[in-house]
């Protein structure tokens, strides 16, 4: 493996020297001091000192002029990690804003990203997390990978591909939805370099074979192009444009062969104004054939990534394909930084606030993102809703010309609900480019869609849910139905119950006293007299389970159900087994929270079925005459609410901890309450578990942290 250029501090301050003022110098200075000092003697696997880690990803963030507070973190990014800095201690040696960053990087790589599992999932979720905070983390991140992934040589080859899968995985789409391709593009090659080495070098091998011709053609394309746009005065810059192995890798995977591949061949053309760009083109392409179907214009539609640049393949010197991309000078600066080159830093006086607003809008992509992981949807959905995000896009047009981007594969009816949710709901029909389509018609890239609309419209179809492609079209329509589900139950369940009660010569308005609703509330456990007439629209409830909590036939009721037993066993509500009953209402008690694995017994309640509890449960010990047999039916991929304590040291990352064991184990977090004293901190979780023996191997989990005083699964009185 070939020796890494050595970075030293003089280099690091040689190339912030040009874009930073004296105070900043200053403390870029005093936090190469500082860490110098506090990891003097660590070693890294390669032999070389531990700072020279830290010079490296500081000066990789150089690259894209990262501002004074972001060098200084990369400098120190590493204290609380390996050498347990506090964070008051970092910001008594640097500033606040310093040991924030620091303290993002730290949460994020405490988090242990598996794959190929469902902790993919939790692991992205914070990731996100700490990017809404401050975007600056995860430039750090990459940064400090990019130097890892230089020096990943010393590892085992396990460890390789397993950093490489990852890297590839989470951090280079991030990379690309921030737009920045400086880093991005050197971290797929390096990624494929370990994934697969025989693929990476066999590409390298054939690209020195050509080099030597292909740098003599790019050179007389160069002049060539120079001299025509010269002829019509455009002040202009050249450069020759290397393919990346990692992009010739996805096209040979495509199926395509080396000599297939167009753009081995390219130039990159830098004007002053867009109205250049296309007058550049027009000339290039007055000079040279251009190649049908290989031209894209990204200046009108930018990518979300902020990219924007003209790109065409034409038939050049001999004959030869190349590939030309046309842009302005401020055009290349976002394409190589991305969401970097509009740091506010850069800017001075008012403009400086608008640079911020700028950077805030380009993050709502990341915000909408966290604002889906706070809707009610599960794992599976969420990870879908990312992956989409992710995929290469298709812009299409409003009538109007507006430029809407979507996943590939989406309808008129995610195109609906993107522009606006009263659009899809009161959506009746699409025109795609003056033809009528089917509202599950295809999207196409360049698109020009008109929704028809009808105010009296009755809503969106249930069947559309099938048709959308976007996570969000299909939550937004799970949402209409949700809403009119529960508003026409809460009629329906009214009506229901005056009908029975006049059937029964029962005055509606003298039966429902608040001591009386207070009653059936508390009896039937409900949060209030709507909730009632929910379950009454839904069928979950009776109006003969509600006048049973007042009959004196309340306790034949029970006897009658004892006497259902007949010696066979039926499959009731899936969860639970009930020996010898029928047609019986089952619930597991939110007392004890019983789980497969668990030794249960039900509990006839009064008017709502069987509860089943823990056996240990001590809200039942005294009710032997309405305990009977149940068992659990050993339902596979189900998982059940179990309720924990834990007793914690504390400190910043305990939650943290906590969590990213949960996902390691499969476990998901439903809610937490926290509490806090003079000397620890107390959790109560509530979580989602398969079964007994998983949550077991959880809280022994959570007992072997250092942090960790006591962990119990609790049950709560009731009576």
């Amino acid at each position: 493996m070939a020796k890494i250029k050595e970075v030293t501090y003089d280099d690091l301050i040689s190339k912030v020297s040009s874009y930073m003022t004296k105070e900043e110098l200053s403390l870029i200075e005093k936090s190469y001091e500082y860490t110098k000092e506090i990891h003097y003697g660590m070693k890294r696997l390669t032999g070389e000192d531990f700072i020279n880690h830290l010079l490296n990803v500081a000066y990789i963030l150089t690259d894209i002029e990262a501002d004074c507070d972001t060098i200084c973190a990369g400098l120190l990014h590493e204290t609380m990690d390996k050498m347990n800095i506090t964070k008051e201690e970092l910001e008594k040696n640097s500033n606040k804003a310093i040991a924030n960053l620091v303290e993002g990087l730290s949460k994020i790589n405490k988090l242990s990203f598996d794959i190929e599992g469902s902790t993919t999932i939790a692991a992205q979720r914070k990731i996100f997390v700490g990017l809404c905070e401050d975007v600056r983390v995860i430039i750090i991140k990459l940064a400090d990978r990019i130097h890892n992934m230089r020096t990943l040589w010393v590892h085992t080859e396990k460890v390789q591909k397993e950093k490489a899968k990852e890297t590839l995985e989470i951090l280079i789409p991030i990379a690309h939805r921030l737009g920045m391709n400086q880093y991005k593009s050197e971290l797929e090659d390096l990624s494929l370099r370990y994934l697969k080495p025989d693929i990476y070098f066999d590409i390298v091998e054939k690209l020195n074979q050509t080099k030597t011709e292909r740098d003599k053609a790019v050179l007389k394309m160069k002049e060539n192009v120079s001299k025509i746009l010269l002829i019509d005065e455009i002040k202009h810059d050249i450069k020759g444009r290397a393919k990346s192995i990692y992009s010739i890798y996805k096209k040979l995977d495509k199926g395509k062969k080396f000599s297939e591949i167009y753009d081995l061949l390219a130039l990159r053309v830098f004007v002053n104004t867009k109205e250049e760009c296309y007058k550049a083109l027009g000339i290039i392409h007055s000079n040279y054939k251009p190649i049908p179907k290989r031209f894209k214009d990204y200046i009108a539609m930018p990518k979300t990534n902020l990219y924007q640049s003209l790109h065409t393949t034409v038939f050049g010197v001999d004959d030869l394909p190349f590939e030309i991309q046309i842009r302005t000078y401020e055009m290349d600066e976002i394409a190589e930084r991305g969401i970097a080159s509009h740091w506010s830093y850069k800017e001075q006086g008012s403009s400086k606030l608008t640079s911020q607003n700028y950077m805030e809008q380009k993050l709502n992509f990341f915000r909408e993102i966290m604002e889906l992981n706070n809707e009610e949807t599960n794992d599976e959905e969420f990870l879908k809703s990312i992956k989409e995000d992710f995929d290469e896009p298709i812009y299409v047009f409003t009538p109007k010309g507006d430029v809407i981007e979507l996943p590939s594969k989406s309808t008129p009816i995610d195109f609906a609900y993107k522009v606006h949710s009263g659009v899809g709901d009161k959506m009746v029909g699409a025109i795609v480019n003056n033809s009528i389509v089917p509202l599950d018609y295809e999207l196409q890239n360049e698109d020009i869609i008109k929704i028809n609309i009808n105010k009296n419209s009755i809503g969106p179809s249930r069947e559309w849910i099938n048709m959308a492609k976007t996570t969000q079209a299909k939550n937004k329509i799970r949402n209409y139905f949700r809403k009119i589900d529960k508003e026409e139950y809460l009629k329906k369940g009214e009506e229901i119950f005056q009908k029975e009660l006049r059937k029964k010569k029962i005055s509606f308005n003298e039966f429902l006293t608040d001591e009386n609703i207070e009653k059936i509330i508390f009896e039937l456990k409900l949060l209030n007299l709507e909730e009632l007439y929910i379950n009454l629209g839904s069928n979950k409830l009776t109006v003969a389970t509600i006048l049973n909590i007042f009959s004196e036939e309340e306790k034949s009721k029970e006897e009658i159900i004892l006497k259902k037993i007949q010696g066979k066993e039926v499959n009731i509500k899936n969860d639970i087994i009930v020996d010898n009953i029928d047609d019986i209402k089952v619930t597991l008690a939110s007392c004890c929270k019983p789980i497969p694995g668990d030794a249960i017994v039900g509990y006839i309640t009064k008017g709502n079925g069987i509860s089943v509890h823990r056996m240990s449960c001590p809200n039942i010990n005294e009710q032997v005459e309405r305990i009977i047999d149940v068992k659990w039916n050993n339902l596979k991929d189900k998982k059940y609410s179990a309720s924990i304590i834990v007793k914690a040291l504390k400190g910043d990352n305990t939650l943290l901890e906590i969590i990213s064991k949960a996902s390691s184990n499969n476990i998901n977090i439903q809610s937490v309450n926290s509490y806090n004293n003079e000397d620890n901190m107390i959790f109560d979780l509530t979580l989602l578990v398969e079964n007994k023996e998983k949550l077991e191997k959880y809280i022994n989990d959570i007992r072997n942290s250092s942090i960790v005083i006591e962990v119990e699964r609790i049950i709560k009185w009731e009576f």
